[in-house]
């Protein structure tokens, strides 16, 4: 009768050991994402366990004392029976045993279970694993404060809590998989991560493409230039557009051609190349401005950021009815791609899926890697390789690339060598 009581319990602390064991896998692993959205939907066990989660140092206590409390229960009992039925040998006996029983069973199966469907398995172990957390409450207010005193005697300090920008694209990523957001709020969620590490000289339109108008010209000349250009403001320059004075609006021009006596400009806004975007935006917002120059190194006009520039930067391309439509990246065909050189590095490396160890150049535009392979200013025709592309000028325009090929050369395959009887 005794043995069969000292079985019965045997059996539960095995199960315990079991229990303990798939609750340390399943909320060391779980996706907490994945939980919020459960928990969101009205599932309680979801919520319970997120919360029971958020107290982990306290949980994982539980856990290992629980654990380790039924395994060494569970040794004592069995060495008892086999001491009994064995004799002095049962000892030895009961250890190989209840070894092989916890290792396989009790420890490697329910965590490897539990790995596969870690949230399923943290609902469903919650409400009993609140009840140990409350009996072992005393035990586990003693690890808290044995961890604070190890702490201070090794001066560990606290443990660092912030999160890299790659954990948070993981959890972006994650968080696509699960359906809690779609593919455009990843995207927005990515835009604005990178959004604090763009600068001014990223994003701005080159000395070269920015339409200006002279403070001398006619107002024939201004009406011009708005009705070609397509653009609501436009920067007056004296000389050129290295002395740039002020930023007409349309609005003000057609006021002053009714009557006004002289054009109504908003005073500049300089900013230096490196500026990040992020204050550049604020600084805009600041001044009530739409168009900041960027200076270069000897006071020059290096281009201009619109406040679309950066706002592009967050949720892509903004097109309206008086912009011309352009891609690019256009895919051919056998991994041929017609790219525009005023593309970034960044977005080429992304079209077409190159890894960012390979990213060596310092060119911002893929106009600027060109003159840096070719190591002269780029004319049509010309070619280079790098890597496995094979790139060839298209169009060049006042001493520039304009638009370039690219292909994507397959790696060539070992032959096998021909066998000789």
């Amino acid at each position: 009768m005794e043995d069969g009581i000292a079985f019965i319990f045997l059996f539960v602390l095995l199960i315990l050991s079991i229990f303990f064991s798939a609750c340390e896998t399943a909320y060391s692993s779980l996706n907490r994402i994945r939980l919020k959205h459960m928990a969101s939907k009205g599932s309680r066990r979801a919520a319970l366990a997120l919360t029971l989660h958020e107290d982990f140092n306290r949980l994982l206590s539980t856990l290992l004392v629980g654990n380790n409390i039924a395994n060494l229960s569970a040794a004592a009992i069995c060495a008892v029976l086999f001491v009994r039925r064995f004799g002095d040998i049962g000892a030895t006996l009961s250890t190989v045993v209840l070894t092989i029983v916890v290792v396989v069973f009790a420890d490697v199966t329910p965590k490897v279970l539990a790995k596969e469907s870690p949230e399923k398995v943290a609902q469903f172990c919650a409400p009993f694993l609140r009840v140990f957390m409350f009996v072992l409450a005393p035990v586990n207010f003693f690890f808290v404060y044995w961890k604070k005193l190890l702490s201070l005697i090794f001066k560990s300090g606290e443990s660092e809590k912030s999160i890299t920008e790659e954990e948070l694209l993981s959890l972006v990523e994650e968080a696509e998989q699960v359906g809690a957001i779609d593919n455009e709020d990843k995207e927005l969620l990515r835009n604005a991560l990178d959004f604090y590490d763009q600068q001014a000289r990223d994003i701005l339109t080159p000395r070269m493409d920015v339409i200006g108008v002279s403070k001398t010209a006619t107002a024939d000349e201004i009406a011009e230039k708005f009705l070609s250009s397509g653009h609501s403001r436009l920067p007056i320059f004296e000389e050129s557009l290295d002395r740039i004075i002020g930023i007409l609006h349309m609005r003000d021009f057609f006021s002053y051609t009714t009557g006004r006596e002289d054009f109504v400009m908003t005073p500049p806004v300089y900013v230096a190349p490196q500026t990040n975007i992020s204050d550049l935006f604020k600084l805009l917002q600041k001044e009530k401005g739409h168009m900041a120059i960027v200076s270069d190194e000897y006071g020059g006009t290096e281009g201009i950021v619109t406040m679309e520039d950066i706002l592009e930067e967050l949720v892509g391309e903004i097109w309206d009815e008086s912009d011309k439509i352009v891609e690019k990246f256009v895919p051919l065909e056998n991994g041929v791609h017609q790219v525009l050189c005023t593309a970034s590095m960044d977005d080429l490396y992304d079209y077409l899926n190159i890894p960012q160890k390979n990213q060596e150049n310092e060119s911002g535009a893929v106009s600027g890697w060109i003159v840096d392979m070719l190591g002269k200013i780029p004319e049509e025709g010309d070619t280079f390789t790098h890597e496995n592309l094979t790139v060839t000028v298209h169009k060049t325009q006042h001493r520039r690339a304009l638009e370039c090929i690219i292909k994507v050369n397959q790696p060539e395959r070992d032959l096998p060598c021909p066998v000789r009887g």
